[in-house]
C-alpha cells in the first residue's frame, strides 16, 4: 500500500525530472496537491488506493465551500489528474477515480487584446533619439512580434537574436527552447539598439542581457509593466493594457490574418493545442463584427 508522503515525493520528483517544470509551475502544483492530500487525510484516507471517486466529488465540493472560483478548482482537479495519470503509468494504483469527473465549467475566458491601430500608436509613442527609450521601442517590438511571455522578453541574450535568419531563440516553460520568427522593424529596432543605445547605457559595464537596466542587470517584469502603463497614457489608449495583452494580440491577429493554429501553436510555445485554441474563440467574435458591420442583412 503507498502513503501520500511517498506518493507526494514521487509525483514531485517526477515533474522536476521528466516534465522540466518551471519553479512557479511546480509550487503551484505542490500546493495543490498538498490540499488534497489534507483533505484526504483529514476524512481517514490515508493512503491512496482508498481514494475513489465519491472521495474526489467530496473533495471538489469541499473547495467549492471554501471559496474557491470554478478556475481554480478546475487547475486542481487538473493536477490531480495528472497525479493519477502518474500512478497508473507506474502501476501503483490500478484504478484512476478522476477519469470521469468533470472539470468545473469556468466560463470562458477572452484575454485583452489591441487592434492593430492601438498597436501602432502605442509603438510610435518612445523616443528613440534617447538610449533607454530606443532599448523600450525594441522591447516593446520584439514582445509584439514574436509573442513572447514578458519573463522570456526580460532573459533574452544578445545571441538570441539572428538578424539575417530573421528569427529569435526563446528559452520558454519549462526550460523547452523554440525559434520564432520576428518582423524586420522589430530586427531595425533592436539592430539600432544594439549598435548605439545598448553600448550607452553600460558604460564601462558588460552584460549577456540583450535588454539591459542598471549595472547591465536584466530589466525586472514590474519595470517592464511601468514602461507599458506610461506609454498607454502618453498614447491616450483608455485600456489595461499589460505585457501579456502583446501575446495575446500577436496570436489574434495571426490567426485573423489566416495564420494556421499549429503554426500559432508553435510560435507560442503551447504544449496543448487546446491552449491556443482561445484565440479562434476571438477570431470568430471578430468575424461575426465584421459580417454584422458590413454584410447587408448583418
Amino acid at each position: 500500500m503507498a502513503g501520500f508522503d511517498k506518493i507526494s515525493d514521487l509525483y514531485i520528483k517526477h515533474m522536476v525530472l521528466e516534465k522540466g517544470l518551471a519553479s512557479n509551475s511546480l509550487e503551484s502544483y505542490t500546493h495543490d496537491l498538498a490540499v488534497f492530500v489534507d483533505f484526504m487525510v483529514q476524512n481517514d484516507l490515508d493512503e491512496i488506493e482508498a481514494v475513489d471517486t465519491t472521495a474526489i466529488l467530496a473533495w471538489l465540493i469541499h473547495l467549492k465551500k471554501e471559496g474557491l472560483s470554478a478556475r481554480t478548482r478546475a487547475r486542481h482537479l487538473i493536477a490531480i489528474r495528472g497525479l493519477f495519470k502518474f500512478l497508473i503509468k507506474e502501476e501503483l494504483v490500478k484504478i484512476d477515480p478522476v477519469k470521469n469527473v468533470d472539470i468545473p465549467k469556468t466560463g470562458l475566458y477572452l484575454p485583452e487584446v489591441m487592434t492593430i491601430e492601438e498597436i501602432e500608436t502605442l509603438l510610435s509613442v518612445p523616443d528613440t533619439t534617447v538610449p533607454r527609450e530606443l532599448r523600450n521601442a525594441a522591447m516593446l517590438e520584439i514582445i509584439y512580434g514574436a509573442g513572447l511571455r514578458v519573463s522570456e522578453l526580460i532573459k533574452m541574450k544578445v545571441q538570441d537574436i539572428n538578424f539575417d535568419a530573421g528569427f529569435v531563440r526563446v528559452l520558454g516553460k519549462g526550460s523547452n527552447e523554440r525559434v520564432v520568427p520576428v518582423g524586420s522593424k522589430a530586427r531595425e529596432q533592436t539592430l539600432e539598439w544594439i549598435r548605439t543605445g545598448r553600448p550607452q547605457m553600460l558604460q564601462n559595464t558588460t552584460s549577456r542581457y540583450l535588454f539591459v537596466a542598471r549595472a547591465g542587470k536584466p530589466m525586472t517584469r514590474q519595470s517592464f509593466w511601468k514602461i507599458i502603463k506610461r506609454y498607454t497614457l502618453k498614447a491616450g489608449l483608455q485600456r489595461n493594457i499589460t505585457p501579456h495583452t502583446f501575446r495575446h494580440s500577436f496570436a489574434t491577429h495571426l490567426i485573423e490574418g489566416g495564420a494556421d493554429l499549429r503554426s500559432v501553436q508553435t510560435m507560442l510555445g503551447h504544449a496543448d493545442i487546446a491552449t491556443t485554441q482561445i484565440y479562434t474563440h476571438i477570431s470568430k467574435s471578430h468575424l461575426l463584427e465584421m459580417h454584422k458591420k458590413f454584410h447587408p442583412r448583418g
